[in-house]
């Protein structure tokens, strides 16, 4: 029997006892009894090396008299563990109390984290496609599921069973069109004068500079403000969407709803739905303004072109055609964010990291899915004629 040397004989904390017992000739037992805590020269699982040596394949622990422990009988344990995980022998703890072994079973459950700061080596091109590949033919299916189940809560809110609240229509309406206004005049701004100058520069070598007017605001107002828009709106608003119902799922909240017999699609994915679809269409018009009074300044201070002739030919080019165009685009975009944002978010997963990964996947489901459809609406509209 070995025991702590400073163990007490005065009325003080019992002492660590450590007890070997041999079993057999490749069987070794050992005894905990006495208090194991940090406060106290607990022994290193290091010491019992040359035991382990002794052609020893089943070791088992007991503790029928153990007092009290904490983490330092645990890391005792623990290296023991690891010892024997090395020489290929086998442990039965199932003689030490249930704490003590239902703790040692999480700490051994968690993987080793690498602490040199090195990651592993990177795939190769092929197999990160391939992996990518699988991954969208896994996800897919949870897609089409996630854009049935919006249908159908459209379908409950205008047979008005939806489970939705109004005013939280407003909130997210305040948050995704006001508040978004200053980024959009700035972006708008800018990408008028882009236009105005690049057309300028093509223009100016025939002497048609005063179709600069027309350039911009059929620019602005069918396509440009539009994708834009879309895409200023799926970095800001999409990204929260995906981070504020990450959140929820993190905090069980959604699975709170559940439990109460609230759908989490009419309560939580509804109003953020309808708040994108019409407020983007107004953000559209609005980048669309913006821009051509981007053109305008830069027409009247470089190129010469007055006010009037700027604003004539901006009213002889735009037609409603146009504007339904752009309107139409940005509802859809709208639609298209505000879907990759809630999806992200209800396909969370239980964990901080999870949530930053939401919001990163929803911006970028978010502007894959408005430049697919911007495509396939350019097409339709160029063969409808529009």
């Amino acid at each position: 029997m070995k025991k702590n040397p400073s163990g007490s004989g005065d009325g003080g904390p019992p002492a660590w006892q450590l007890e070997r017992r041999r079993l057999g000739d490749d069987g070794l037992e050992l005894v905990f009894a006495g208090r194991w805590c940090l406060d106290q020269d607990l022994p290193s699982s290091e010491a019992l090396t040359a035991d382990l040596d002794q052609g020893v394949r089943r070791l088992s622990c007991r503790g029928p008299e153990l007092g009290a422990w904490d983490s330092g009988l645990l890391a005792f344990l623990a290296g023991l563990l690891k010892l024997c995980t090395e020489r290929g022998i086998t442990v039965d703890c199932s003689g030490l109390p249930k704490g003590v072994a239902h703790l040692l079973a999480m700490a051994f459950a968690v993987p080793e984290q690498r602490l040199d700061g090195r990651r592993p080596g990177r795939a190769n091109l092929l197999s990160q496609v391939g992996t990518a590949t699988i991954a969208f033919c896994y996800g897919f299916p949870e897609m089409l599921r996630f854009l049935g189940e919006i249908t159908l809560a459209m379908g409950r809110l205008l047979t008005g069973r939806a489970q939705f609240r109004q005013g939280d229509l407003w909130l997210e309406v305040e948050d995704v069109g006001p508040r978004a206004l200053l980024i959009v005049s700035v972006i708008s701004f800018l990408v008028g004068m882009i236009l105005a100058y690049l057309g300028a520069d093509q223009l100016r070598m025939v002497g048609a500079q005063i179709f600069i007017a027309d350039l911009v605001s059929i620019g602005m107002v069918r396509e440009v403000g539009a994708l834009m828009t879309g895409i200023i709106i799926a970095g800001r608003t999409g990204a929260a969407f995906a981070a504020q119902l990450g959140t929820m799922q993190v905090n069980e909240e959604i699975d709170a709803f559940r439990t109460m017999g609230i759908s989490p699609i009419d309560f939580l994915v509804l109003p953020r739905m309808l708040a994108l679809m019409l407020m983007v269409p107004l953000l559209t018009l609005y980048a669309a303004f913006v821009g051509m009074l981007a053109g305008l300044v830069v027409s009247i201070s470089i190129f010469d072109i007055g006010f009037f002739e700027y604003y004539t030919e901006t009213l002889r080019a735009l037609t409603v055609t146009h504007f339904i165009v752009g309107l139409s685009k940005g509802s859809v975009y709208g639609a298209m964010v505000a879907y990759a944002g809630c999806l992200r978010g209800m396909q969370c997963g239980r964990s901080a990291e999870a949530v930053g990964e939401a919001a990163t996947s929803a911006v970028v489901t978010g502007i894959l899915l408005i430049t697919i459809m911007a495509s396939l609406m350019t097409i339709i509209f160029y063969r409808l004629g529009i």
